[in-house]
């Protein structure tokens, strides 16, 4: 096992960009660099997944060292149960979405690999930071490269994209920067220590009306983020202008930030204030569920019709977390990975086909599963996978979520199922108007999926059937981590009573 290994994972990407960037100036070479990068990532990510020990809740693999004495502030990473999926589920798509542009980007490749190398970088980072400053760093560098992506190698309407996504986000981070400062003094004011460690943080109990205020910042940011309805508007316009890369990033590993700051934040430092919003939040979630799939049923662009099913699949994880069960919180966990997963993939092959054909009207198509069996083959399972087909990831990720809804509030959970009929409705019928049907005479010299193509989604296929096969190699993760957290909630329920 490679010493620090949780900073060789957060700086090796960012060192590999500034070797990129001074020595190489071919965009061919780049882009290979760019790539073996990303592989030699994936090959540090693994032995973290295979030396975690699952019997542990807390973190594992803790680096701290003193950064800035005088505020309090360390360097301090580590990973549990609820953080370690996504640190595999971004190194795994960052290189997915590398090896998909090696023909899709035409300009500025070099500077292209170079952004999606420093994005993963503050990824990893935000996933392993215990410390409110180096978190809120890694969040916010973040939005530089993947604004960089959708304005600079994006579509027509791009630079209104890019500006839609980053004033929204900035707004959410702004949220959430005012609450970080508060418990850094407020903690400070109680303890006489002032410091921006987050376990410590969370350990302390806050009064009501400070923890309402708290949460209500942190909510709006990470509401944002998932995209929670009504916050959801800039994602559709960002998912549609960026680059094919740009789509998988942001659904696979971006959205999912969000809903991981309501496990690391929002439900271990104000956890009373959690609590009372759990109604609205569970409402809002319901909302999401089933306005998503509404909308995405009259769609008429393939990607935007991925957009919207993103919103309401996010619905899925939000009204899983905030049941506050073991069953809804590790199903909504699971549904991250698995909607990075699905969701990737579908955008993915989206893109695949807007290459060939530059367009993504559904109307333009029409019985091209003639021409592209093995890419028919391929958007079939992605398609079953997202409606949740039984033998698929997404099965047991909502299976798991509406067990837990049941518990807690089953009105909702049974408004939620009419989600899962929807998105039957909306990816059968878009998968019936592409691939069926009379064929397009525009499309009869289409060519297939290539080998590359193939070795970007074969990856994606075996986790869907491994996760919805044998869940347990995932759950099991999570198991120890989530019924800590969930000890933590029940004795502030307790008290409350």
């Amino acid at each position: 096992m490679i010493d620090n290994v949780l900073s060789v994972l957060i700086f090796f990407p960012l060192i590999a960009a500034l070797f990129i960037f001074i020595f190489l100036r071919s965009d061919k070479i780049s882009m290979w660099m760019a790539f073996f990068a990303s592989l030699v990532e994936m090959a540090i990510v693994m032995p973290l997944m295979l030396n975690f020990d699952k019997s542990v809740a807390g973190m594992q693999f803790v680096e701290k060292y003193q950064w800035i004495k005088s505020f309090g502030i360390d360097y301090y990473v580590g990973v549990d149960g609820i953080s370690i999926l996504m640190i595999f589920l971004a190194a795994l798509l960052s290189s997915i979405s590398i090896l998909a542009s090696f023909t899709y980007i035409k300009k500025s490749k070099r500077e292209f690999y170079l952004s999606l190398l420093v994005l993963e970088s503050a990824m990893i980072g935000v996933f392993v930071s215990l410390d409110f400053f180096l978190f809120y760093i890694f969040w916010e560098a973040m939005l530089i490269p993947m604004y960089l992506i959708i304005g600079v190698w994006g579509g027509a309407n791009r630079i209104y994209a890019a500006v839609k996504f980053i004033l929204f986000t900035l707004a959410g981070s702004l949220f959430m920067l005012l609450a970080i400062l508060a418990v850094y003094f407020k903690y400070g004011s109680m303890t006489g220590d002032y410091t921006f460690n987050i376990l410590k943080i969370s350990e302390m109990v806050y009064p009501t009306q400070f923890q309402i205020i708290i949460f209500l910042a942190f909510f709006l940011a990470f509401a944002i983020k998932v995209p929670m309805f009504p916050f959801h508007t800039w994602l559709p316009d960002a998912h549609v202008e960026a680059p094919t890369a740009g789509s998988i990033i942001l659904a696979g590993v971006l959205l999912k930030m969000g809903a991981y700051g309501f496990l690391r934040f929002c439900l271990t430092i104000t956890p009373e204030a959690a609590i009372k919003f759990v109604p609205l939040i569970a409402l809002l979630s319901v909302i999401a569920i089933v306005y998503g799939a509404m909308v995405a049923l009259v769609q008429e662009d393939m990607k935007k019709l991925v957009a919207y099913s993103s919103v309401s699949h996010m619905g899925f994880v939000t009204l899983g977390i905030y049941a506050l069960n073991q069953s809804g919180i590790e199903g909504g966990i699971l549904q991250m990975f698995n909607h990075g997963i699905i969701t990737g993939a579908l955008f993915l092959l989206v893109g695949i086909v807007y290459e060939r054909t530059h367009t993504r009207m559904i109307s333009d198509y029409g019985g091209i599963a003639v021409q592209v069996p093995l890419y028919a083959t391929v958007f079939m399972i992605f398609t079953l996978a997202s409606i949740g087909l039984p033998t698929m990831g997404a099965f047991i990720g909502e299976f798991l979520v509406l067990v837990g809804s049941f518990k807690s509030f089953p009105t909702y959970a049974i408004i939620a199922i009419s989600g899962i009929i929807l998105s039957a409705f909306y990816m059968l019928w878009l998968y019936q108007r592409v691939f069926f049907q009379t064929l397009n005479t525009k499309w009869e010299l289409l060519n297939d999926m290539s080998f590359r193509e193939c070795i970007c989604v074969l990856p994606l296929v075996m986790i869907v059937f491994w996760v919805g096969v044998y869940p347990e190699t995932f759950t099991s993760y999570m198991h120890e981590s989530v019924k800590l957290l969930l000890e933590q909630i029940q004795d502030v329920q307790i008290a409350m009573n």
